[in-house]
């Protein structure tokens, strides 16, 4: 057999950039500051300005990015938020930490982002907030989801972890809503060597806030104004970042090329290829299609040597976290229809352009198209 197909190649992506990320860490070493400081702030100045955002504030992950957003807007017990039932449980997780209540709304099955048409009738008197998430790096359709909150009087928290450069009509994402939360876990598009994650905003108010939550509650050593977190972006981490901010259109260009391949290769296939609205401009974090047999066809490729995951094999309101929600199997046939159908392609900056004819000929063997 030739050489594997990995689903996402990060140490590729590090040696890529080796010279230029170990000068960074090592300036970091050097200067003896390890928490905060000089270089997390340049790469917050750095990200709002890339995100088009006045504000920028490091976190130590995208779940907490999540919830101190959510605390930041002092949303908590008796609150509900809406959230989408197809998405990575931290979205949920992260309401549920604050004590409020997510209220799943079922995606458009085209695009898996939430369906703006049917939020309004999730809404409630206890609803406080909606939290759209760009699922695989392409955006969550803003403008609606925008006017009901206006309409409502609601916060908009845009979970933008999996879309770090795309594009909502033109814009790129970082401030429609009240906060933009993001994690830079290692795989993401613009990714760490570790956990990393943080808040981009226009609303200094808000920034600040997210400041002395992620510090103890703290804007003066030993003086706490409430009780916060030890949620801090790591000056290394920041560092790394720096280095990556600077190829991150140049990958997620590359990115776009790879989708552009696998949309050749696949047509004609007996599966669903993803749907990009006219209006979106997504960065291809996953390259996700659907068909049936999922785990048979995993399997077949397994064999090619052709790596695949699945985004998410189980919905939020399915796992055993959210039994006591009471949302019995086939209560949100949407999510559980994706669940059961969607199956992630390799995808990544440093995928090598003849991979994706390896991979679709390992579909069609798999498929009996070939």
């Amino acid at each position: 057999m030739s050489a594997t197909v990995p689903f996402l190649d990060l140490k590729a992506a590090y040696l890529e950039l080796k010279p230029e990320v170990d000068a960074a860490v090592a300036r970091v070493l050097d200067s003896g500051w390890y928490i905060l400081g000089e270089e997390v702030e340049a790469f917050e100045v750095e990200f709002a300005s890339y995100c088009g955002s006045r504000h920028c504030v490091g976190l130590a992950n995208g779940l907490d990015a999540l919830q101190l957003a959510l605390r930041a807007l002092d949303i908590g017990p008796g609150d509900e938020v809406i959230v989408p039932s197809n998405t990575y449980i931290a979205t949920w997780l992260a309401v549920s930490q604050c004590g409020a209540t997510p209220v799943p709304v079922e995606p458009d099955p085209l695009t898996h982002n939430i369906d703006p048409a049917r939020i309004e009738a999730a809404l409630t008197p206890r609803t406080r907030a909606v939290m759209p998430v760009h699922l695989y790096g392409q955006p969550a359709d803003l403008d609606p989801i925008l006017a009901i909150a206006r309409r409502h009087g609601l916060r908009v928290i845009e979970d933008a972890a999996q879309a770090h450069g795309a594009r909502y009509r033109g814009r790129r994402l970082g401030a429609h809503g009240d906060v933009v939360t993001w994690s830079f876990y290692p795989g993401k598009n613009l990714g760490a060597f570790g956990d990393a994650g943080a808040a981009t905003t226009d609303d200094p108010a808000i920034a600040e806030r997210l400041r002395v939550l992620r510090n103890y509650g703290s804007r003066v050593k030993y003086v706490n104004d409430e009780a916060g977190w030890n949620s801090r972006l790591d000056p290394l981490q920041a560092a790394a970042l720096r280095v990556k901010l600077r190829h991150l259109d140049a990958w997620n260009a590359r990115r776009r090329a790879l989708a552009e391949d696998y949309a050749s290769a696949l047509a004609g296939l007996p599966l669903q290829l993803p749907h990009v609205p006219d209006w979106a401009e997504p960065v291809w974090h996953l390259y996700v299609i659907q068909l049936e047999q999922r785990e048979a066809v995993q399997r077949v490729l397994s064999e090619h040597g052709i790596g695949s995951l699945i985004h998410y094999p189980i919905p939020p309101h399915r796992q055993l976290a959210y039994a006591s929600a009471g949302l019995a199997a086939g209560s949100l046939p949407v999510a559980e229809r994706l669940a059961d159908r969607v199956l992630s392609l390799p995808m990544g900056p440093q995928l090598a352009p003849s991979a994706i004819s390896r991979v679709a000929d390992g579909l069609r063997a798999a498929l009996g198209a070939g």
